[in-house]
Order: structure tokens, then sequence, then C-alpha cells
């Protein structure tokens, strides 16, 4: 099919497009429920009667309330933290990587710190217990992926002579806990409250100046 081809009154594409909307609508519902209720005390059934369907087209989507939950985590991990990693500046940009560093470092735990991230956390905790498989969802949509990208990060600047060379993986979670330090723990324990901008960015700034005396190429 020639691009002239795919219009908006292509009936494959208007089908496309509604299942997406469908879908995202879907997400969208079950979203709130699931933040607002957890895991085990939402059903299947009541996210359909909330989208005003039957659960026969919910099932349609999501073949269970565990394949549902693994795409909201997806949809609440993956893009966003994902685009902050992508939007680091690279070396040549003409900033130190002292510089780079806060800059991502603060961008990244004002989203860890968000009220949606912060909920699906209390979440995870609270009922890894009972559904060992919430955990390892959470972690693969998340913080996983997010251990690989600093790892990307801290090997770039290796390659670049900023960084002594060490375990990549092992220098990227220095770097991620030394952000996350205190902070994000303080904001699950629901003890820390609205963060000003200028607050988050000092303390990423101490944070990387530690890493960075640590590991800084000599």
């Amino acid at each position: 099919m020639s691009a002239a081809d795919a219009t908006p009154s292509d009936p494959a594409r208007a089908d496309l497009s509604r299942s997406d909307a469908r879908r995202r609508a879907i997400l969208d519902v079950a979203s709130e429920v699931f933040l607002a209720q957890g895991y085990a005390a939402t059903s299947m059934s009541e996210i359909a009667a909330k989208l005003g369907g039957s659960k026969g087209t919910l099932y349609n989507y999501f073949r269970s309330k565990e394949e549902l939950f693994s795409a909201f985590i997806t949809d609440t991990c993956q893009g966003p933290a994902m685009a902050l990693f992508d939007q680091l500046p690279t070396a040549d940009a003409g900033k130190s990587i002292r510089d780079n560093l806060v800059e991502f470092g603060a961008n990244f735990l004002g989203f860890i710190l968000s009220p949606r991230l912060i909920a699906l956390n209390r979440i995870v905790v609270g009922e890894t217990g009972r559904f060992p498989e919430l955990g390892r969802m959470f972690f693969d949509a998340g913080p996983g992926r997010g251990e690989a990208r600093f790892a990307q990060i801290v090997e770039a600047a290796m390659d670049a002579g900023e960084l002594r060379r060490e375990d990549p993986i092992m220098v990227g979670r220095c770097l991620k806990d030394l952000i996350l330090s205190d902070y994000h723990h303080r904001q699950l324990w629901g003890v820390l409250g609205d963060v000003p901008a200028a607050q988050i960015r000092a303390h990423v700034a101490s944070a990387v100046d530690a890493f960075l005396r640590a590991f800084a190429a000599a």
C-alpha cells in the first residue's frame, strides 16, 4: 500500500486507531483503580464496569489482571524514564560531566519522587509478598532497565576518559543510589512532602560531587 493509500478513511487504519484508543482508555481507567485500591482489591469486573463495557471486551485487550497490571507498570515506568535517559546531554555538548550528571540526576529524581511512581512503588512493595510476580514485573519494566541505562552512561564517560575504568554496572548503581539516597525512602514513607526543584537540584549536585570524588579519572 502506498503512502497515498494510507489515508484517514482507510478502514484498516481507522480500526487500528479505534483499537489503540480503546486500549488507552482501558489503561487510563485501570491505572486509576490500581492506584486507588492496589492490585489484590482490584477486579477485572470493576474495571469493565467503570469503562462502561463488558468484561469480555476487556479480556479481548488484556487476557488477565496480571497482564493488565504489567501494561500499567510499563506505561508508568518505561516511556517517561527512557525519555529522561534519551535526553541526557552528550560529552560533546560543551558541558562538563558534572553539569550533565546534575541536570540528568535532578530530572531523574523528580520523576522517581512523582506521586504516581511513588504510589506504584508502594503497591509493589506492599503486595509482592502475596503476589511475587509483581516484583519481577516492576523490576523488569523499571529498575532493571534503568540499571542498564545507568551502566551505559558511566561506560560512555569511561570511554571518554572522564571516569576511571571499573565495572559499569557497579558504578552505575553507585550513581543511581547516591542520587536517590534518603529522598526516595522518605517519600515512600510519606515523611518528605513536596520538595522544591532547587532543593532536589542541590541534593543531586552533592550526590554527583561525591560520585566524582570516588570515580573520576585521575
